[in-house]
């Protein structure tokens, strides 16, 4: 097949490509290089420097067997300020290259998007029969990429698999976790615990949770590169896909913390700060139809082996 993968200077996106290429696949990575990094771009990739939301760029690569939809601003607290900025990067731009997709004759897209669509949930684990209710511009902007899809879809313009997964973690020494700037718990943690930074802050003590920390439910990035590949052969049978992608599992703040220390050998100094607006209490999935309608099951994804894998690729960064 010929892919393309947007935002394949990215962590996920890079790693997806990667494996792509391995199951001896055509890839084109294109990205903008403002948050990923170009030596993330795996050598075999036909690497192309650009938004993908350029009209006239994605219409002069030509058709796709299929394209990964990764790329995307994704900090919520950050959408909580600037709400703008994501609606134009993440839906505007997306529109613009998913119409450029059809002229080409391009028609399986699987869209990187996330749980963050679902808001503030109290019943564990979430299936994708809750209903939706972002809490920040950024699960609003997953949101609307996700109900323009099932529209294109349902008028026979495309074929989609909208992916939403949880919290992704580990790496490769290929693809450490590495982003700027840096915004996820198990790299933050380890530069704390390496001294790179002087103290871990964790956001809210006082959450409904097992210990008063935020619960997430951490997925090994492999895990999800997998569940990618499984999504294009799965549009062969299926016009329009939503399924989770997460382990069932959660784990706390505190708990990631103690693997970090754990598997580290080293001390993670932390300190106490306010909630963040946008960030839930507790985010866990239920994997269920993943597991049904792409036979995808995560391998990798026990929280010390994620965190175990992020150490040994951190240290090379």
């Amino acid at each position: 097949m010929r892919v393309l993968v947007t935002g394949g200077a990215g962590f996920i996106g890079s790693t997806t490509a990667e494996m792509l290429l391995d199951l001896g696949h055509d890839v084109v990575a294109l990205d903008n290089l403002v948050r990923g990094r170009r030596d993330n771009v795996p050598g075999r990739a036909t690497f192309v420097e650009g938004d993908y939301g350029d009209v006239r760029l994605i219409r002069s690569l030509g058709a796709f067997d299929a394209c990964l939809h990764f790329g995307a601003r994704i900090e919520p607290a950050e959408s909580m300020t600037y709400p703008e900025t994501f609606f134009a990067n993440n839906v505007a731009q997306s529109l613009a290259m998913l119409e450029a997709l059809i002229a080409t004759g391009t028609e399986k897209v699987v869209f990187s998007s996330s749980c963050a669509v679902y808001g503030n949930q109290v019943l564990m684990p979430i299936d994708e029969s809750r209903a939706t209710g972002p809490a920040s511009p950024y699960g609003q902007s997953k949101l609307m990429v996700e109900q323009s899809l099932s529209w294109m879809a349902a008028r026979g313009r495309l074929r989609y698999a909208s992916l939403r997964y949880f919290n992704a973690a580990g790496g490769t020494l290929a693809h450490p976790e590495q982003h700027s700037p840096e915004i996820h718990l198990i790299p933050l943690a380890m530069d704390a615990a390496m001294g790179r930074r002087e103290v871990l802050s964790i956001f809210g003590t006082d959450y409904p949770t097992i210990d008063g920390t935020c619960v997430r439910d951490y997925i090994h990035v492999t895990d999800l590169a997998d569940a990618h590949v499984r999504a294009i052969e799965a549009l062969d049978k299926h016009s329009e896909l939503t399924v989770n992608l997460g382990t069932g599992t959660g784990s706390s703040i505190l708990q990631v913390i103690d693997s970090v220390q754990r598997v580290t050998g080293r001390q993670v100094p932390v300190r106490a700060a306010e909630r963040r607006p946008g960030d839930p209490a507790e985010a866990v999935a239920s994997n269920i139809l993943a597991r049904e309608i792409l036979g995808w099951a995560p391998q990798k994804s026990l929280l010390d082996n994620i965190v175990a894998d992020a150490w040994v690729a951190h240290q090379t960064i």
